[in-house]
């Protein structure tokens, strides 16, 4: 599925021809209703993310509900994109899906709400029983960096 019509138009030149990646809509899923890419919960973030040649982009405008101190997003919501955003770019680079077992966050600058975002993530190297990864999120307008991330992510049993 490409970058469809229920996309932001703002967004649509940066992901035009990407591939979007979901998650399964069955409720028995084990990330159906996860806060950040589940598509069963209620009041989540509801990330999408799309496959791009580097790894991954993931496009998003935090609503204010989810505003910390006036004028920036809760920094909790600010790491929950970016483990989305790692944990997605792991899936995408090899196919496994994981939980985060580590995850470090670099605020550069407070990330605005309602403002387009794009998260950007990559595999650094799949150690077989773990794999590392980076991240950031830039506004989009601007290009300006606004967070950064580096996580370890751990492939789920099954």
């Amino acid at each position: 599925m490409t970058a469809s019509s229920d996309l932001p138009e703002v967004f649509r030149p940066h992901l035009a021809g990407l591939e979007e990646q979901r998650y399964p809509d069955s409720p028995d899923h084990p990330f159906y209703r996860c806060f950040g890419c589940g598509p069963g919960h209620p009041s989540g973030l509801h990330v999408r993310v799309f496959r791009a040649p580097e790894g991954v982009r993931s496009p998003i405008v935090v609503p204010l509900l989810y505003e910390g101190p006036r004028g920036a997003v809760q920094g909790g919501i600010v790491a929950t994109y970016l483990d989305e955003i790692l944990g997605a770019a792991v899936l995408r680079g090899t196919g496994r899906e994981t939980i985060t077992g580590e995850l470090t966050v670099r605020y550069v600058q407070p990330v605005p709400p309602e403002t387009p975002l794009l998260g950007h993530g990559r595999v650094v190297k799949d150690h077989g029983r773990y794999v590392d990864v980076e991240g950031r999120i830039e506004e989009l307008a601007t290009g300006r960096l606004l967070a950064t991330a580096r996580g370890r992510f751990f492939p789920l049993k099954g």
